[in-house]
């Protein structure tokens, strides 16, 4: 029969709505203010230039100014600071993103530290996981967000549910992991330590996948029925893109995440989302 597909399509263009009427609101409101994103970048790997110039493509198509601050791999983590704090100090800017990859010996947490939490709005000052773990006011990564938002949209209850994050990275695993305790979910998150891997996974109703290794989960890391959310984002030899989750899990599941067309469009809709909605706080 196969599992029934949860796609991010609908729930994308919802928020993408949502996000160009308010927006709107804000340059055409008293304040006249106009939301602005700014992404900070010092790399020239090409994946993530692909995606900051789709970032910048959908922001234009709700009225969000986008920003690139383009350093280049040779910037040392001094004028990455430097621009970072620049616009936190800019009353004109309202949310920040910092890229990744970065060049090879800065520090990543401190750069992601000078992010000013208010316009933070992927969720990388470690300031925002800390009020994220304590249930106060911060943007939660967006990627983690989204996981939130789509099983939502698609109405599968997490109160109660024993949940398995499969990654505990700090833009995925960990937060996808509090966000779901907090909706009161059972979570247990795996890693590459973890023993016997399967035996988790697989009594798992509701099942995470955030590790970035294509095709990792198989038919039999998955308990038939359960709904499947594959967050990775991997390119085959074909170079197409595929997620963490093997195709042969579709016979096993009840419902799945088409990569793509799942968390991503998502997760880029809630860019935007974060973006209006420090400028809104900012008015």
């Amino acid at each position: 029969m196969g599992a029934s597909e949860l796609s991010g399509k609908p729930l994308s263009d919802a928020i993408r709505a949502d996000v160009t009427e308010r927006a709107d609101a804000l340059r055409h409101g008293g304040t006249a203010r106009i939301p602005k994103l700014a992404i900070v970048s010092a790399s020239d790997d090409e994946s993530s230039a692909w995606y900051i110039r789709s970032l910048v493509t959908a922001a234009g198509k709700v009225e969000i100014e986008a920003e690139v601050d383009e350093l280049g791999p040779a910037a040392d983590e001094d004028e990455i600071a430097a621009t970072l704090v620049r616009r936190s100090e800019d009353p004109g800017t309202s949310g920040i993103i910092l890229q990744t990859p970065l060049p090879a010996g800065v520090d990543q947490a401190r750069l992601a530290a000078l992010i000013a939490p208010e316009k933070d709005v992927d969720g990388a000052n470690p300031l925002s996981l800390g009020r994220l773990a304590a249930k106060r006011k911060a943007f939660a990564p967006a990627t983690a967000e989204a996981v939130i938002r789509l099983l939502d949209y698609h109405h599968v209850d997490v109160s109660g549910a024993d949940v398995v994050v499969l990654g505990r990275s700090l833009v995925v695993g960990l937060p996808v992991a509090l966000l779901l305790t907090h909706r009161d979910a059972t979570v247990t998150t795996c890693h590459s330590r973890t023993q016997d891997l399967v035996r988790h996974t697989s009594g798992a109703s509701i099942l995470v996948v955030a590790i970035g290794r294509a095709g990792l989960v198989t038919a039999d890391y998955v308990r038939p029925g359960a709904t499947v959310i594959d967050v990775g984002t991997n390119v085959d030899p074909a170079g197409n893109l595929v997620g963490d989750v093997a195709p042969a899990v579709y016979e096993v599941a009840g419902a799945l995440t088409p990569v793509p067309g799942g968390i991503g469009p998502v997760t880029t809709a809630l860019m935007l989302e974060h973006t209006v909605a420090a400028a809104e706080a900012a008015a």
